[in-house]
C-alpha cells in the first residue's frame, strides 16, 4: 500500500465512524479545535515564520507573502470562523423532500456527506482549518494536501486539528494531511477514486488545470478569478472609486480581487483620473487601453494592455482598464475575458443593472457592491471550502450544504412490483 493510499484507508476507516457522529459530538470536535488553536498561537506563528523566511528568499511577492502570513488576530479569526460553524445547523440527515406513493411506499429524500473530500491548494493556512472545520460539520473526513510554500504552517495546524478532535472522541484520522511535497503524491492523490470522493482544487489556474488534466476522481472546480467592475454611465462616481478600491487593494491575492476595470466614456475623463488617485495611493498598477492613456496621460505605473492582461488573474496591486461605448460591450468583454467567478455593475439605472445581473455568467453578480464580500463567512455560511466556478452541484461560496449529497429512504410493508 503506497503513502497516499495509506491516507485513503485510514480517512475512509474514519468517515464510517464521522459520519454516525451526532451534532453534538461534531460541535464540541469543533469547539476543541478552536481552543485548541488559539493555544497554540506561538506555536503556529513559529512555523510560519519558517514558510515566510522560505518565501522572501524565493522573492514572493508581497501580496503573496500577506496571503500566507498568520499572526495573533488572523489565528484568533481562523479560530472564530470555526465556532461560527457551531452554532449553523447540522444538515447531515434533513429531509429534503418525502412522498407517499400510491401504492403506499413512503420515500424521503435526505442529506448524507459526501464522503472522502480530497483538498489540493495554495498558499493560504486558514484554507486548512475552514476545509477540516465544514467537512468535520459535515460528516467528511478529509485529506488535505497543501503547498509547498505553506507547508510548516499547514503541517502544525493540522496536527493540532487532529489531537483536538482525538481528545474530543472522534477519530483523528478524520483529518489527514499530506506531508510530502512531491508531485508524485499529488498526483496519485488525484487518481485515488479507491478512497476519495471528490477533489477540491483551491489556487490559482495552473494549479485547477493540473488538477483537472490529471484527476480521475470527480472535480469541484474553485477559485480562479479574474473579477471585473463596470462603470456604467449613470455610476455614482465617487461610490465607484471606492468599490474599485477596495476590491483592488483591500487584499489583492484573494479570488475575489477586482483585476479589471471597464468605465463607460461618457464618464471616462471624470472617473479614471479620481479612480487613479485614490489607487495611487496604494501604488497600484494602470495597465490600459489608449483612451485610458490618453485621459490618464503617462507615468511610472501606466502601461498599455495586451490581450493577456485582460485575461490575466494578476493577484498583485495591478489592474487592467478599458474604456467601452456602451454596457453590451461591457458585457461582452466580461463574457470574453471571465472565470465566471464574481462580476460587478455600478449603476443608478435599474434597467442597466436588471440586464447586467441577467446577463452575465458568473457565480456571483454584484450590483453597487464589492465583489470582496463573495465569501462564505459574508454570506453567512461560517466559513467556505472553496468558490466554485462551474455549474454542477456547487456555484459560488461552498459552505456545509454544498459538502452534502443525498440519498432516498424508502419504506414500505411488503409492495413488489
Amino acid at each position: 500500500m503506497t503513502y497516499i493510499e495509506e491516507l485513503g484507508y485510514n480517512a475512509a476507516k474514519a468517515e464510517r465512524t464521522l459520519m454516525s457522529a451526532s451534532t453534538r459530538q461534531k460541535n464540541d470536535a469543533l469547539a476543541a479545535i478552536a481552543e485548541a488553536l488559539i493555544a497554540n498561537s506561538q506555536l503556529i506563528i513559529e512555523n510560519n515564520k519558517l514558510d515566510i523566511n522560505t518565501a522572501i528568499k524565493n522573492d514572493m511577492s508581497v501580496a503573496m507573502q500577506d496571503r500566507l502570513t498568520l499572526d495573533e488576530s488572523r489565528i484568533k479569526a481562523i479560530a472564530d470562523s470555526v465556532l461560527e460553524l457551531v452554532k449553523l445547523d447540522d444538515p447531515i440527515g434533513a429531509v429534503d423532500s418525502g412522498s407517499i406513493r400510491p401504492n403506499g411506499i413512503k420515500i424521503q429524500k435526505i442529506r448524507v456527506p459526501l464522503g472522502v473530500v480530497g483538498m489540493i491548494y495554495e498558499s493560504r493556512p486558514n484554507v486548512t482549518v475552514d476545509a477540516a472545520a465544514l467537512c468535520l460539520k459535515t460528516g467528511n473526513a478529509v485529506i488535505l494536501k497543501g503547498g509547498k510554500e505553506a507547508f510548516n504552517s499547514n503541517k502544525c495546524l493540522a496536527e493540532i486539528m487532529r489531537a483536538a478532535i482525538e481528545g474530543s472522541g472522534l477519530p483523528r484520522d478524520c483529518i489527514q494531511y499530506v506531508s510530502s511535497t512531491s508531485r508524485e503524491d499529488t498526483t496519485e492523490l488525484m487518481r485515488c477514486s479507491k478512497y476519495v470522493d471528490v477533489l477540491i482544487p483551491r489556487g490559482g489556474a495552473r494549479l485547477i488545470s493540473a488538477v483537472k488534466k490529471n484527476a480521475i476522481v470527480p472535480v469541484i472546480e474553485t477559485g480562479t478569478g479574474n473579477c471585473h467592475v463596470y462603470v456604467d454611465s449613470s455610476a455614482d462616481l465617487e461610490m465607484a472609486v471606492d468599490i474599485v478600491d477596495n476590491g483592488k487593494t483591500q487584499r489583492p491575492s484573494v479570488c475575489n480581487a477586482v483585476e479589471s476595470l471597464l468605465v463607460h466614456k461618457d464618464v471616462a475623463e471624470k472617473f479614471l483620473p479620481m479612480c487613479k488617485e485614490r489607487l495611487d495611493r496604494h501604488g497600484v498598477e494602470i495597465r490600459g487601453c489608449e483612451e485610458t492613456l490618453r485621459i490618464l496621460g503617462t507615468g511610472a505605473k501606466l502601461s498599455l494592455a495586451t490581450e493577456e492582461d485582460y485575461a490575466t488573474e494578476f493577484l498583485d496591486y495591478i489592474i487592467s482598464v478599458k474604456v467601452v461605448n456602451s454596457l453590451d460591450e461591457a458585457i461582452e468583454h466580461i463574457s470574453k475575458y471571465s472565470t465566471k467567478h464574481s462580476e460587478c455593475i455600478v449603476t443608478k439605472s435599474l434597467d442597466a443593472a436588471e440586464q447586467f445581473q441577467r446577463e452575465i455568467d458568473a457565480a456571483a453578480v454584484y450590483v453597487n457592491a464589492s465583489t470582496r464580500f463573495t465569501d462564505g463567512g459574508e454570506f453567512g455560511f461560517g466559513a467556505e471550502i472553496g468558490i466554485s466556478t462551474q455549474k454542477l452541484h456547487a456555484r459560488g461560496p461552498m459552505g456545509l450544504r454544498e459538502l452534502t449529497s443525498y440519498k432516498y429512504l424508502i419504506n414500505g410493508n411488503g409492495q413488489i412490483r
